[in-house]
C-alpha cells in the first residue's frame, strides 16, 4: 500500500487551478499551455490531441487557436506545434503546409514526372498562357496548361481528351497518371483541385476543401443525389461499400425527413392562412400611425 505525502490544506489552497475550455476540466497551471498569439489557456493533453488530429485529417496548415470565440484569432507558432507532437507528426504538417503553398502560387507547378518530386518555377508574366516548362531535376519539358510533353504551335488537346485528372502526388506511384477504372489511393477533386487521400470508407466523397461530392471511381457530382442513386448503375453499381440493407434505410431515412417537412407545411398551412388577414392588419394600423404627425 502507497501512502500520499501529507500537504496541509494552506498549501494545496495556493495551487491555482486552470479550466480547459475545451474538455471543462480544471488542471494546475504546469498542465496547461498557453498559445503565445492570442494568450487563450488550455490543457496540455486537449490541445495536443487538437492539433494531432488537425494534422492527421489535413484541415488546416495554419492551426488556429480551437476557441471560436477568441477576440485575436490566435494560431498556433511552428515551435510551439513541434513541442507537442512527435516529429512523424511534424513531418507531415511541414509537408501539408509545403503542397498548400505550391497549390496556391500560381508561378509554382508540380512536375508531372511520377519518379520526380520537384517543383517547378514559372514566368509571371505568362501564368495566364500555356508555356513550355522545364524541370531543373530531371528536364523533363512540359506545358503547364495541360501538363502533357511540350507541343510547340499546337492547342492543348480538349477536357474530354486530355489526361485525367485523377493524378497521384509526385513519387507515390509508378505511372503518370492512374485511370479511371483503378482505384488509387489519392485523386484531386474535381471541382477545386485538391488533392484527396482515401484510406477507407465508402465511394461517396466529399472534398473538405469546397464541400463538393463526388464519385470516388468516376468523379461524378452526387451534389443532387440525395439517394445515392449514381451506384444503382453503370460502371460504379454496387461500389458505394455499404450493404444493401443500409443503402435502403439510408434512403428510408432522407425520404423520412421530407415527407415530414412536406406534412408540417401541409398541416400549417390552414393556420398561415388564416393569420395572414390579421397579420397585414397589424401592418397596417403600424404603418397609419408612423403615418400620423399627431398621434393620440
Amino acid at each position: 500500500m502507497t501512502t500520499a505525502r501529507y500537504r496541509p490544506t494552506w498549501d494545496l489552497a495556493l495551487d491555482p487551478l486552470v479550466s480547459c475550455k475545451l474538455c471543462l476540466g480544471e488542471f494546475p497551471l504546469e498542465q496547461m499551455t498557453t498559445i503565445t498569439q492570442c494568450q487563450c489557456v488550455f490543457c496540455t493533453l486537449c490541445l495536443k490531441q487538437y492539433v494531432e488530429l488537425l494534422i492527421k485529417e489535413g484541415l488546416e496548415t495554419a492551426i488556429s487557436c480551437p476557441d471560436s470565440a477568441c477576440p485575436e484569432r490566435g494560431h498556433l507558432l511552428e515551435n510551439e506545434i513541434e513541442c507537442m507532437v512527435a516529429s512523424e507528426v511534424m513531418q507531415r504538417h511541414k509537408k501539408l503546409q509545403f503542397e498548400r503553398e505550391v497549390l496556391l502560387d500560381p508561378c509554382l507547378m508540380w512536375c508531372p514526372s511520377s519518379s520526380c518530386q520537384a517543383v517547378c518555377q514559372l514566368k509571371e508574366t505568362e501564368v495566364a498562357l500555356p508555356q513550355l516548362v522545364q524541370c531543373a531535376v530531371c528536364t523533363l519539358e512540359f506545358c503547364s496548361a495541360c501538363k502533357a510533353n511540350w507541343h510547340p504551335g499546337q492547342a492543348c488537346p480538349p477536357p474530354e481528351n486530355n489526361l485525367p485528372i485523377t493524378a497521384f502526388l509526385p513519387g507515390e506511384t509508378s505511372s503518370f497518371y492512374k485511370s479511371d477504372d483503378d482505384d488509387g489511393p489519392i485523386k484531386r477533386c474535381p471541382k477545386c483541385k485538391v488533392y484527396i487521400e482515401r484510406d477507407e470508407g465508402c465511394a461517396q466523397m466529399m472534398c473538405k476543401n469546397c464541400k463538393h461530392a463526388f464519385c470516388w471511381y468516376c468523379l461524378e457530382s452526387l451534389d443532387d443525389d440525395f439517394l445515392l442513386i449514381h451506384f444503382d448503375k453503370g460502371p460504379c453499381r454496387n461500389k458505394l461499400g455499404h450493404s444493401r440493407s443500409s443503402v435502403i434505410w439510408h434512403r428510408t431515412q432522407v425520404v423520412g425527413i421530407f415527407a415530414g417537412f412536406g406534412l408540417l407545411l401541409l398541416v400549417a398551412s390552414p393556420f398561415l392562412l388564416l393569420a395572414t388577414p390579421f397579420i397585414l392588419c397589424c401592418k397596417c394600423k403600424c404603418s397609419k400611425g408612423d403615418d400620423d404627425p399627431f398621434p393620440t
